[in-house]
């Protein structure tokens, strides 16, 4: 059952790029997975010290020997796809596209232009949600599938076969989620401040197609302050501002985040357990990363060795949450095992 599956804790931007690179590098993946829509983004730096985002690809992309899989449940234009094969170096034998996974059309992220998303619910108003809608309606008219594009056929292939037969060769699989399960439409309670879909470890199962039974390890996400979207994108509790968390940090760095999709700038709370002990419920991780712990003490930026401060404060976390601490991130690169 060597299938890992990577989600977010919180509100999303936990850095599950980076956590998904490392553990595809650490567990020797055959192929990296990327489930969701395009209305999120994530980020990875390379061997060279680049910072690459994608809205589409999974971040293991980037590695030469990784084969990377866009399942019926992914949502993407091929505009963008076509941009970040070109970025992450990425040819036909190592992209394949299931035939059912959705393109979404210019005129659904009108629509959700049209529907003013952006302003009532913190959307990014990539059309992802209108694509979902107009998948469950079943209007063949609306609706447009990768095997019918000519563009792509040279990536089509039956993703769960090809999945299937890498787990029955025991070589391993990750599967990148998207957001956090603060914005699940089922289960996070923040409805409607959601996104259009699932946020879970099972759901993101659902839309790569395989079983329960496949799964080895369920890696969790955290961030040390949790962000939301700009605007009305809902609730936030213990919500401050950068400025704030830059004092925190003891520096007089700008720390101020900007989300991979819009550039517009993130809101930002200081740690609250509620959402993740209710994450955890649902997901029920064996493993726990906690990512920007340099923003406890900026001192540790980059570096493995963390200050009594940041250990206090990751005690103080794992008493709250009741679930130990097993990786740390202090950078954008830098993720170590705590033990």
């Amino acid at each position: 059952m060597p299938v890992s599956i990577v989600v977010g804790g919180q509100f999303g931007s936990e850095g599950k790029g980076k956590v998904t690179h490392y553990f595809a590098k650490k567990l020797n993946v055959k192929a990296a997975v990327r489930v969701g829509g395009m209305n999120s983004g994530h980020t990875v730096v390379n061997q060279n010290g680049e910072c690459l985002s994608f809205q589409i690809l999974p971040t293991p992309s980037i590695l030469e020997n990784v084969i990377c899989i866009l399942p019926a449940g992914i949502y993407f234009n091929e505009e963008t796809l076509f941009e970040e094969i070109e970025r992450a170096k990425l040819f036909d034998a190592r992209l394949f596209i299931d035939p059912f996974s959705m393109l979404i059309k210019p005129t659904m992220q009108a629509k959700e232009k049209e529907l003013l998303l952006s302003s009532k619910i913190g959307s990014t108003e990539s059309g992802t949600g209108i694509a979902v809608i107009s998948r469950i309606l079943r209007n063949p008219d609306d609706v447009m599938f990768a095997k019918d594009s000519p563009k792509l056929r040279p990536f089509i292939k039956d993703t769960k076969a090809v999945l299937r037969k890498m787990l029955d060769d025991s070589q391993h699989v990750i599967i990148e989620g998207t957001q956090g399960y603060g914005l699940s439409l089922l289960h996070s309670g923040m409805y409607p401040y959601t996104t259009s879909r699932d946020t879970t470890a099972s759901g993101f199962l659902s839309e790569v197609g395989l079983s329960p039974f496949d799964v080895q390890n369920i890696i969790m996400v955290l961030r040390a302050y949790p962000i939301r979207v700009s605007g009305n994108s809902g609730p936030l509790p213990e919500e401050i501002d950068w400025v704030a968390v830059a004092k925190d940090a003891k520096t007089e760095k700008d720390l101020t985040e900007y989300t991979t999709v819009t550039k517009r700038p993130r809101r930002v709370a200081r740690f609250e357990k509620d959402v993740v002990v209710k994450a955890i419920t649902a997901n029920a991780p064996n493993i726990i990363v906690l990512n920007h712990c340099d923003y406890f003490d900026y001192s540790i930026y980059g570096k493995e060795n963390i200050s009594e401060q940041v250990k206090e404060k990751i005690s103080f976390i794992e008493s709250g949450i009741g679930h130990p601490v097993n990786y740390i991130g202090t950078s954008e690169q830098m993720l170590f095992s705590k033990n």
